[in-house]
Parts: structure tokens; C-alpha cells; sequence
């Protein structure tokens, strides 16, 4: 049967067949991004890919069963670990593993969900990267100094930085917000997060000012036939892209005085650390980031933690 070979794995026709259906079930009935739609697709197919190495390898979906055993399973993962696979990189494939599991035991496929009883590795789990008070401020008056100038895409530049700290969303979630999606009497965003979550995020008013300047001067200047709805634009007027808004982020943090260069998660991550930092409820932090579960904010009580003992142990004598 004729095989088709992506990143070193090749699969029969019906095995694609097989992953193609899965990644639509990842896609409509899951409601997963294109991101981890990419990343469980290469994931199972590296799984897969295992398998047909193998003696008897599975070249029709009715195989599967036969094949995709738990021992198979712990042995794919224990090929991982020894080409050198990172804990983050291994538990991942596990979720993805349990996903197609699941779903292929529900579609007759599998006799039983085999994977359900593989465990993933604990991930170290490492503090982010943050920036203090004083350094956001910095970062704030930079893209602040561009926009003074009156350049459209300096404007659109103050507003990306700026609302990326000041709401600690996320640079897709930022990306694709609509004009409609801005509430300015109310100063309140509609943001599609995760898993199509909506949520309504506040902002203050140094980005209210932003966010008027781009809407009078800067986007009408930027608007042609591509742009649509969206409320930010690229230079050639349509949607701007998250990996234009890191470069973004890049560029006006690295020409901040005293400032490191830092993406746009860290800038999320500094506004959920100072929001703790200032007396903000973990709960209500919470819903701002759109975290599904508050395990996921908690690492930001530990930023904290960790910041108060690096201050102690620098400014007390008997540190």
C-alpha cells in the first residue's frame, strides 16, 4: 500500500485518513486551536509512525486495536526519554496520546481506551520571567516616546505594549480582537481565549488614551480592502500578526533603558504578578488571564514569594 512520509514517520493512506479525522475532531467538537491541533497531529503520528515500524506494524485503522497496546505506549515514551525528550515535551505527547485513545475507542477503532491509565511525567515547573514595576514603566514610556511622533504603526506599537500589560492577555487572544470587540465606555474588552472561551477584560486608563489615539488616527491611516473588522493591522493593512507583535515587544524592549528584551508572555506575566503583588484577589487574577483552573495562576503567588526572599536576603542583615 502506499505510504506517504512526513518528519521521518510514513503511514499508510488509511492511517492519514485515520489522523485527518482526528485532528477535525480536535478542531470542531473539541474546539482546539489550530496550535495544539499542529502539535497533537505530529504527536500521534510519531505514535503511529512507532507502530508501523514495528513488526506487524497497524497499516488500516481495524490494526489499532491489535497494536496500540499500553506496554506499546510506554515503550513510544520510553523512546522519547532516551533520545533526550524534554518533560514538557514527553507529558504533552501523553495528553495527546490519552486524546486519540479516547476518541478512537468512542469511534470503534479501539476495544478500549488503553492510554487511559498512561501517566505523564511530573514537568519542572520554572518561575516566569517577569519584569518589576519599574521596568513595565520603562517599557511603557519607550513605546510611549514612539507614539508621540504621530506614525501610525508607532501608535499601533504604544497600544500592542500597552495592552498586552495593562490586560495580561494573551498575544493571540490580542491579535484577534475585532473594533467591535472594544467596549470604551464601559473600558472593557471581549476576549476569545482558549477553547473559545469569552471572557470581559477591564482596562485602565493610560490604554483608554492608547486605545483612542490608534482608533483616530492610527487605524484610519492603516485600513484598506484587508483589513475588515480587526481592531489591530499589520503595515500592509491586514490583521496583525502575533509574530509581528513579538517582534513588537522585542524591538521596544530592548530600546528601554535599564530593561531587558522580553516577549509579550512575560509582559502577561508581569501583569498577573503585580496584580498579587498589589492585593488583587487569586481568583479574580484568575478570570482576567482566562486560566481554566486556578492551579494554572498560582505559579504567580510563587513569582511573589520567590521576589520577597530575593529582597530579604539582599536588604536584611541577618539574611
Amino acid at each position: 500500500m502506499r505510504t506517504r512520509e512526513d518528519d521521518g514517520n510514513a503511514l499508510s493512506d488509511h492511517l492519514e485518513e485515520v489522523l485527518d479525522d482526528y485532528v477535525e475532531h480536535l478542531l470542531t467538537g473539541r474546539s482546539r486551536s489550530e496550535a495544539t491541533a499542529r502539535s497533537y497531529r505530529s504527536d500521534v503520528r510519531g505514535l503511529l509512525g512507532h507502530l508501523a515500524a514495528g513488526d506487524g506494524g497497524p497499516t488500516t485503522g481495524p490494526e489499532l486495536g491489535a497494536a496500540l497496546t499500553l506496554p506499546a505506549l510506554r515503550g513510544w515514551l520510553a523512546a522519547q526519554v532516551a533520545a533526550g525528550a524534554a518533560r514538557s515535551t514527553v507529558a504533552r505527547r501523553v495528553a495527546a496520546a490519552r486524546s486519540f485513545s479516547t476518541w478512537a475507542t468512542r469511534t470503534g477503532l479501539l476495544p478500549t481506551d488503553v492510554a487511559a491509565r498512561l501517566e505523564a511525567p511530573r514537568a519542572r515547573r520554572h518561575l516566569p520571567e517577569v519584569l518589576d514595576a519599574a521596568q513595565a514603566g520603562e517599557t511603557i514610556r519607550t513605546s510611549e516616546l514612539g507614539a508621540a511622533e504621530g506614525d501610525p504603526l508607532a501608535v499601533r506599537d504604544r497600544l500592542v505594549v500597552e495592552l498586552l500589560y495593562s490586560c495580561g492577555i494573551r498575544v493571540a487572544e490580542l491579535c484577534g480582537l475585532d473594533v467591535d470587540d472594544v467596549d470604551t465606555e464601559r473600558r472593557l474588552l471581549r476576549v476569545i481565549g482558549k477553547g473559545d472561551r469569552e471572557r470581559a477584560v477591564p482596562y485602565g486608563a493610560p490604554a483608554d488614551r492608547a486605545l483612542r489615539a490608534w482608533l483616530d488616527t492610527g487605524r484610519p491611516a492603516l485600513t484598506n480592502a484587508r483589513s475588515g473588522p480587526a481592531l489591530l493591522l499589520g503595515a500592509r493593512g491586514g490583521r496583525l500578526d502575533p509574530r509581528a507583535a513579538r517582534r513588537i515587544v522585542n524591538e521596544v524592549s530592548e530600546a528601554t533603558p535599564g530593561a531587558r528584551r522580553v516577549s509579550p508572555h512575560a509582559l502577561r506575566h508581569s501583569s498577573a504578578t503585580h496584580l498579587l503583588e498589589g492585593g488583587a484577589d487569586l481568583r479574580h487574577v484568575q478570570e482576567l488571564l482566562g486560566h481554566s483552573t486556578p492551579a494554572t495562576t498560582q505559579i504567580y503567588t510563587h513569582v511573589s514569594a520567590e521576589r520577597l526572599r530575593a529582597a530579604y536576603r539582599g536588604a536584611h542583615p541577618r539574611a
